[in-house]
This record gives structure tokens, sequence and C-alpha cells, in this order.
């Protein structure tokens, strides 16, 4: 952690909705005036989109496995250097992936590749990552210690299936038997590498339907924000100074089911994001402010 040079951490799986939140942080940036480097996750796996198969073909015919949730597909030591090289410099580089064609015309590259590596721009006050690994404490690396917000995302599995095979057979383009088998070949490193991940989060969202998807194979459609609640829970509610009371208050139809977690609709999931986060975030970056000056 570092006043000076903090981070905020996003992490949950793949198709969880980190980027959806990553959105929401974005929004609060641009509000609140706050210069951020926004570093995607993604631009920290070991392979491009034309290498990973034959890898997982090499590491099958091993007996092994391997995953973009693993040490195997991921450059954790370099992204632990642009945690601790940020956190006590200012500094550091890292890439981007270009996911499609939109992405890669814009960066003059070509969908499914890595960017050239970047250093973080100057004047930059804040470090934001978003994807699988920001809270990653495991053959080690230990990025913990040097995030000062840490974000889990971490919907019911069944619907975070159901989320992640409609984003990759609609918008990706993948068959549904290849993003299941995507998703049984990754297991192990997800019990492994991403579960433990939200022991150590200061904050959790977990959205839960409220209509059945007992099985997420055939699930023709997302549950709706109004199909869904969102249980967020606090790890130290006392650290961040949660005011339960004004977002009782302030998210219509919310309750505590325990001392640290309250329970909000669907709906009002990304106001109560805003509603917790702008507060922790005016007293991180003011910190900052008065350490630079």
């Amino acid at each position: 952690m570092s006043r000076r040079f903090p981070i905020v951490a996003v992490t949950g799986s793949s198709g969880a909705g980190t980027s959806t939140v990553r959105e929401a942080f974005e929004h609060m940036f641009r509000r609140e005036g706050i210069k951020a480097a926004v570093v995607e996750g993604d631009g920290f796996h070991r392979y491009t989109r034309c290498e990973m198969p034959e890898k997982i073909r090499e590491a099958e015919a091993a007996g092994q496995r391997i995953s973009h949730f693993g040490p195997s597909g991921n450059l954790w030591p370099e992204l632990e250097s642009l945690f601790r090289d940020w956190s006590l410099e200012g500094g550091g580089r890292y890439r981007r992936y270009l996911h499609n064609k939109r992405e890669a015309d814009k960066a003059g590259g070509v969908a499914g590749t890595f960017t050239p590596w970047t250093e973080v721009a100057s004047g930059t006050e804040i470090l934001f990552y978003e994807g699988l690994h920001g809270c990653l404490r495991a053959d080690g690396v230990d990025l913990c210690q040097y995030v000062d917000l840490k974000v889990g995302v971490a919907p019911v599995i069944n619907l975070e299936w159901i989320q992640k095979i409609h984003r990759d057979t609609r918008i990706r383009g993948y068959s549904q038997e290849a993003v299941v088998d995507t998703i049984l070949r990754r297991m192990d490193d997800y019990v492994r590498y991403v579960v433990p991940q939200f022991e150590l989060t200061d904050i959790n969202f977990q959205r839960v339907p409220v209509v059945d998807t007992s099985n997420p194979l055939i699930a023709r459609d997302i549950p709706t924000d109004d199909e869904s609640l969102t249980v967020i829970r606090f790890r130290r509610p006392e650290l961040f100074r949660v005011d339960f009371p004004y977002l009782l208050q302030m998210l219509q139809g919310s309750w505590m089911s325990r001392r640290n977690t309250i329970v909000v609709p669907g709906g009002k999931t990304g106001l109560a994001m805003e509603l917790i986060a702008t507060p922790i975030l005016r007293r991180i970056i003011d910190d900052r402010r008065v350490l630079a000056r």
C-alpha cells in the first residue's frame, strides 16, 4: 500500500462482471477529476489468441493443464513488478490485450495480440487494475501488499457461468461446447488461484439471481437486474468508515443481513458502488495530493 501512489484492484473471474465495475469506476474518476491509469489483467496473459490453443494441446499431451487462471498462462512476476514499481516510485510498465477488431484498429494492432509495453503516463494519480488476479497471493507472488482498495466481483457460480456462456457465444463467437470445455479446463486453477482472493478483498459484490439458474447450460437469458439481488460484504467496515444507516436510507429496498453485509436490489447495484466507493476514492486521492505537494 502507498498513500502517495495508490492502487485500486477489481478482481473477478471471466464473466463475473468486472468490466461493468470498471466502467463505474471510470465514471467516478471522470467526475472527481482523478487521473487514473487503467490496467487490464488480460494484458498480462502469457500467450496470444493464436498461441494459446497450441499451448493447451502441448500441455494436455504432457498430462498437464494450462489456463488463463493459473501461473502457466500468465506473467505474474511482471504484474507484481508493475504494482511494486508504481507503489514505490509512481512508475511501471503494462500492455493491453486487443480483444477484437475495433480495439485492434484503434491501437494499430491485430486482434488477439498485445500492444507494446508502455510506461505509466506522467501525471497519473492512481493505478486501477481490473482482471483475474488483482488480489493474488500465491506461488511466491503477493499483489495484495501493494493494493489500497481491493474489490471483488463474485456472482454465484451458476450465474457466473451463464454470463460467460452468453458473452462468449453471442459476442465473441465461440460455440457453447467450446465455452463449457474452457470452464472445465480452468476449474482447478479457478479453485486454487481465483476463489482464495475473495477472502482478501476489502469489499465483495456478489450478484444473486432470484430466478431458477439450477442448470446454467440451458439458460436462455441472463437474469436481469430486477431478477437479482446484490450482496455487498465489507471485510473491515471501520477501515473505510462505512456508513450503513446512510446506505440503507439511500438504497431503497436494501437491508442488513450481517453486521458487515448489506443486500441491495439488483437495479441499485451501480448506485451502491458509487455511494460506497466515491468517499473512499476522495480520501485516497486527498492523502495522495497532500503528500505530493
